[in-house]
């Protein structure tokens, strides 16, 4: 099963407890909603996996997973991304995306230079983050207005604001 036509809602960060239950990052726009899309699999596609929120545990979802009854198969878990098939997920407004939607969009400046291509988002806590292949190097930069002003999916790029490490020949400084 390829991943392109599925959209990653969440991770499997690890055990709560000793019944089964796992801690899960959310990535959907309301982090409990994660269990309204029904039957979700992992990154291959070949294993499913049910699951129930149950409570929360700091800031990631307490889950339950249909088949996971203790603490070893729940550890056994950990790291597992969730996905599910991007139809089941609401259509998006003109000006809405998933982030999954930016990847592989050129990253262009304002003026038109192109600096390379998003390959991934992150979010360690402090908001998101943009990925950026820019020649050799990856580059990141905060996913907000003010370095990403412009996403223009049906054109197939990104306006970003350029990077310190690129230079003025669309390269990268190697200092």
């Amino acid at each position: 099963m390829e991943t392109d036509n599925r959209v990653c809602l969440g991770v499997i960060v690890g055990a709560h407890g000793i019944r089964g239950e796992v801690k899960v990052r959310s990535f959907t726009e309301c982090a409990n909603d994660i269990d309204a899309y029904g039957m979700l699999t992992d990154k291959s596609g070949k294993k499913c996996f049910q699951v129930k929120v149950v409570g929360h545990s700091k800031d990631d979802l307490r889950v339950k997973i249909e088949g996971c009854d203790d603490r070893n198969q729940a550890e056994a878990l950990r790291g597992t991304e969730l996905y599910v098939e991007r139809s089941v997920l609401p259509e998006t407004e003109a000006d809405e995306f998933y982030q999954t939607d930016l990847i592989g969009l050129e990253a262009k400046t304002k003026s038109g230079k192109i600096l390379g291509k998003v390959v991934a988002f992150y979010n360690f806590g402090a908001g998101d983050i943009i990925e950026i292949k820019i020649g050799q190097k990856l580059e990141m930069l905060p996913f907000n207005k003010d370095f990403v002003p412009e996403v223009c999916i049906n054109k197939g790029y990104i306006i970003v604001q350029e990077p310190v490490s690129a230079n003025i020949d669309g390269g990268v400084n190697e200092s």
